[in-house]
């Protein structure tokens, strides 16, 4: 098998996976995703969101009216202190970019990345990340609506 035939087998692999995963209950996919995610942002996404953290009191609303603008990352704060919206202006995920994924599904890892990072920053509150829009499913970009009780 040539390079290729072994590219487009994983590509169908992966799509495959992904539409079976789809199918599944929501607490079972955040599940199913939720280890890639941490693995996905804990070294790199983590540590500078935490430097950032830190650097603006531990407070979000301050981080984010700060950081809140880059070619990677947006985040608005809605409610202060409560509600925000943060995403991405265009889909970064290195599954999609390689062409192995393709599928809306996937996109609970990025809901899930970003519920990981703020269980991080924020230990013990309770945090709810809710899928807006995707790329994947048809949107201009990836926004999410964090609420933070």
């Amino acid at each position: 098998m040539d390079k290729r035939e072994e590219q487009q087998r994983n590509t169908a692999f992966y799509r495959t996976l992904e539409e079976a995963i789809g199918r599944l209950p929501a607490e079972v996919r955040a599940s199913l995703y939720r280890p890639c995610a941490e693995a996905c942002v804990r070294d790199g996404v983590l540590v500078e969101m935490r430097r950032q953290f830190e650097e603006c009191g531990r407070d979000l609303d301050r981080q984010y009216a700060k950081y809140g603008r880059s070619p990677y990352f947006f985040a608005d704060v809605i409610e202060p202190g409560r509600v925000y919206e943060v995403g991405y202006p265009r889909c970064l995920c290195p599954q999609v970019d390689a062409g192995f994924v393709d599928s809306a599904a996937h996109c609970e890892c990025s809901r899930q990345s970003i519920l990981y990072v703020l269980e991080e920053l924020l230990p013990g509150r309770d945090i709810r990340v809710e899928e807006l829009e995707t790329v994947l499913s048809g949107g201009e970009k990836c926004r999410f609506r964090v609420i933070v009780g």
